[in-house]
């Protein structure tokens, strides 16, 4: 889904930001690398702009994972090692409130425009949540008034919840693979 305003393409879809909100210690936030370029800049500048205005960052608008946490989304993200390219420190985490707040201290147009989309992704993911939670709660209505000899309504209730599971993003193996070949065709070469 991308938003279009007065008929304009739009600067990001909600899309990419989204797949950019994580969620860490309960909230949903989006890290300090995500939301720079989001916004156009460097993360070094947005945390410059973000310690030069503290009083407008508390600590449910914004704050810094622990190195468990760091070294979690590096394993989960496969992002590079500090002294290597990568970060130092441990990045920031922003809440909904903390990326408009990083807008208006970069106050440059496009971390401006692309606030509006960050908000949108954030209601997306409300909507998503609770049209979640209510159907779960309706299933848990249902199966409370099933009787022990329901056996199959069971199993129905059990497959949808299933469904309302979010699927793992498949692993991919890393090497080569080979492919057989059909039997009675190995050593056989024809000539052109």
């Amino acid at each position: 889904m991308s938003c279009q305003i007065n008929g304009e393409q739009p600067v990001v879809h909600i899309e990419t930001i989204v797949r950019a909100i994580v969620l860490l210690r309960g909230r949903r936030v989006i890290l300090d690398a995500d939301l720079a370029r989001l916004y156009g800049t460097t993360t070094k500048r947005l945390n410059q702009q973000v310690k030069r205005n503290p009083g407008r960052f508390p600590a449910d608008f914004m704050f810094q994972l622990t190195e468990g946490e760091a070294e979690f989304l590096r394993s989960q993200n496969v992002t590079a090692k500090t002294g290597r390219g990568g970060s130092r420190t441990c990045p920031y985490a922003f809440t909904e409130h903390g990326a408009l707040m990083a807008a208006s201290v970069l106050n440059t147009p496009r971390a401006i425009e692309v606030s509006v989309y960050i908000v949108r992704a954030f209601i997306q993911l409300r909507e998503l949540l609770a049209s979640h939670a209510e159907l779960s709660h309706k299933l848990m209505e249902l199966e409370s008034r099933l009787d022990t000899h329901d056996e199959q309504i069971a199993a129905l209730i059990e497959a949808i919840r299933e469904m309302l599971t979010l699927p793992q993003p498949p692993q991919r193996q890393i090497g080569f693979r080979v492919r057989e070949r059909p039997r009675g065709t190995a050593g056989r070469y024809t000539r052109s």
